[in-house]
């Protein structure tokens, strides 16, 4: 991974602790339904892989879709601080992106869709002071993780060839995704084993990280 010029993050399980959980019992005491049943609801179906693949392709109308599962309004803000509740930030890894940043290209790809690429600056401020417009869900290139298609088209905004980028991501399926795209890549488990692979590669990283 010596030439690698493009890192590209997953961003859940990645930056933040992630709990699913958090927002099930938020959405109950919203909504009074059993959080069992909005799961179900929600994301037991097509809909969600729908909209981290751009359908729809609005804000707006992923809310609207969100609402109607739910079975019950939801304002823009609510569902932002439902998602800011269920997020807690992993400051090593926000330094060590800043650290990143410094020597080469970052990009964050995150499977969702267009309502938390609206959220992102209120939710998960972090990637846009890090990532800037390169913070980027899926819905963005009309393709979720892990299929290939995601990550060529991610490597093609920005001038990269595949073989010189490296994939950051929590979930396996999607590490082995971007390798068949033909990219580096790194299943992401602790802080420390990436560290460990940046420095095996080559990387530059500041000593203090």
């Amino acid at each position: 991974m010596s030439e690698i010029e493009f890192i590209i993050f997953d961003m859940d399980e990645v930056f933040y602790d992630y709990d699913h959980q958090i927002r099930l019992d938020l959405l109950e005491d919203l909504t009074g339904r059993p959080a069992s049943d909005i799961d179900q609801s929600v994301w037991g179906g097509p809909h969600e892989a729908a909209a981290e693949a751009g359908t729809p392709d609005t804000a707006e109308g992923y809310l609207k879709q969100y609402g109607d599962l739910l079975g019950h309004p939801i304002e823009f803000e609510t569902w932002v601080d439902i998602r800011r509740q269920m997020m807690q930030g992993r400051e090593q890894m926000f330094q060590l992106a800043r650290d990143l940043k410094r020597h080469i290209d970052l990009a964050l790809l995150t499977n969702n869709g267009m309502m938390l690429k609206a959220a992102l600056p209120d939710c998960a401020p972090e990637m846009i002071e890090i990532f800037g417009e390169k913070a980027h869900v899926s819905a963005e290139f009309k393709a979720r993780k892990p299929d290939p298609v995601v990550y060529g088209r991610v490597c093609a905004r920005y001038g990269y060839m595949p073989g010189r980028c490296l994939f950051v991501d929590d979930k396996l399926e999607n590490v082995e995704g971007a390798e068949r795209a033909g990219l580096a890549v790194h299943h992401y488990k602790t802080y420390h084993g990436f560290l460990s692979c940046l420095h095996e590669s080559g990387l530059p990283i500041s000593r203090r990280v």
